[in-house]
C-alpha cells in the first residue's frame, strides 16, 4: 500500500469517527491518539522520504543531467557558481570508489615550454584546496605563461561530500599515503602504527595504489608527463618541496617550511623517486581561503618562480596540447 493511499485512509470520515470515541477512552496521561493522528498526518510522508531516501545528489549530478557546479559550489568555500562554470571543468575516464566522475581542465600557452599538474581535494575536509585550483583556472586563462596547465581541483570526491567532509577516501584511505614509494609495504605500515599509533585519518591502505582516485593520478602523471606538481593541502599554513632544483622561497604569504618525507606521499613518491618537483602548498585554514588577492599573488609568485628555476623533461613534446 503507498504512503498516499495510508493517508487517504487516516482521513477519511469513518476512520476519524472510531477515532474519536476510541480517544475518549483513552487515560488522559497517555498522548492523545487524535494529537498522534494529526502528526502522523502531517509529517510521515517526509520523514518516510527522509529515512528512505539516501543523500546520493553528488553522485547523480553529472548523471542526471545536472552539473559538477552543483555539487562543489555549496560545498567550497569561496566559490560561486560563475567561478565554477568558468572553469569548463571536464570529465575524465577516472572515477572514485563510489563510482563519482573526476574532473579536470587543460589551458595552454600559445606555444608551452613546460606541463605542469595542480592537484586539489587529495583529502575530501581541506575544502580551501578545492577553491583554490578553481580560482587559479580563472588565473591561468589570464595568464598561462609558458606552460600547459593540467587542473584537478577535487581528487577525493567522495570525502568532499561525506557529512561531515572527511580526509579520507570511501574504503577510509589516506590518499596521500598510498602512492608506491620505495619500500611501501614495509615502510608505510610501519609509519602508520608506531608513528601515528593507527590514526585511522592516515591509514595507507591495503597496498599501494590500492584506490581509484590514486591510481587514476598516478596514471594522469604518467601519461601527462608533468615538469612540476603543485598539490594543494590544508591547514598548516606553510610551503612543503620535495625534488631537484631550489624550492620557492614563498608563495604569497606562504613560506617555505619543510616538514619532512612520508612513506606513501605523492612528494615523496613524485619528487624524491621520480625527480619531478613537487610544491605542496598548506593553506591555513581548510574551510576557508585566503582573500582573492592573496590567491592571485600565490599564483604571480608561482609563475616567477616557475619561470625563473622549472626546467622541462627531455621526454616531453612541449608543443604537444592536451586533446
Amino acid at each position: 500500500m503507498s504512503e498516499k493511499n495510508v493517508l487517504q485512509i487516516l482521513s477519511s470520515p469513518k476512520f476519524l469517527f472510531y477515532a474519536i470515541r476510541w480517544n475518549a477512552c483513552l487515560p488522559k496521561r497517555h498522548l492523545s491518539f487524535l494529537h498522534l493522528l494529526h502528526l502522523t498526518t502531517l509529517f510521515s510522508l517526509p520523514a518516510a522520504a527522509a529515512v528512505s531516501t539516501p543523500d546520493n545528489s553528488a553522485t547523480t549530478a553529472v548523471s542526471s543531467g545536472g552539473h559538477i557546479c552543483d555539487v562543489l559550489v555549496p560545498r567550497l568555500p569561496n566559490v560561486k557558481t560563475r567561478l565554477c562554470m568558468n572553469a569548463e571543468l571536464q570529465p575524465t575516464q577516472g572515477k572514485s570508489v563510489q563510482g563519482r566522475v573526476l574532473f579536470s581542465r587543460d589551458i595552454t600557452a600559445a606555444s608551452p615550454q613546460l606541463r605542469i599538474l595542480v592537484i586539489g581535494g587529495i583529502h575530501g575536509d581541506e575544502k580551501s584546496s578545492g577553491s583554490l585550483v578553481l580560482h587559479w583556472i580563472q588565473h591561468a586563462n589570464e595568464t598561462p605563461s609558458n606552460a600547459l596547465w593540467r587542473f584537478i581541483p577535487v581528487l577525493n570526491p567522495d570525502g568532499l561530500v561525506a557529512k561531515p567532509a572527511r580526509r579520507m577516501n570511501a574504503n577510509g584511505v589516506d590518499l596521500n599515503r598510498n602512492f608506491p614509494t620505495p619500500q611501501w609495504a614495509k615502510e608505510a605500515k610501519f609509519y602508520w602504527e608506531t608513528r601515528t599509533r593507527r590514526d585511522p585519518r592516515r591509514w595507507p591502505g591495503p597496498k599501494p595504489l590500492s584506490e581509484p582516485e590514486s591510481r587514476f593520478l598516478h596514471s594522469e602523471m604518467d601519461s601527462f608527463k608533468p615538469d612540476l606538481i603543485v598539490s594543494i593541502h590544508a591547514p598548516y599554513g606553510l610551503l612543503d618541496y620535495d625534488g631537484p632544483s631550489a624550492p620557492p622561497p614563498k608563495l604569497g604569504r606562504l613560506f617555505l617550511d619543510q616538514v619532512g618525507i612520508f612513506p606513501g606521499s605523492l612528494g615523496n613518491y613524485a619528487g624524491v623517486n621520480k625527480g619531478v618537483p613537487v610544491v605542496t602548498i598548506e593553506l591555513p585554514n581548510a574551510l576557508l581561503t585566503p582573500t582573492d588577492a592573496e590567491m592571485r599573488q600565490m599564483w604571480l609568485d608561482l609563475l616567477r618562480w616557475v619561470n625563473e628555476r622549472v626546467k622541462p623533461n627531455a621526454t616531453n613534446n612541449p608543443s604537444a596540447r592536451a586533446e
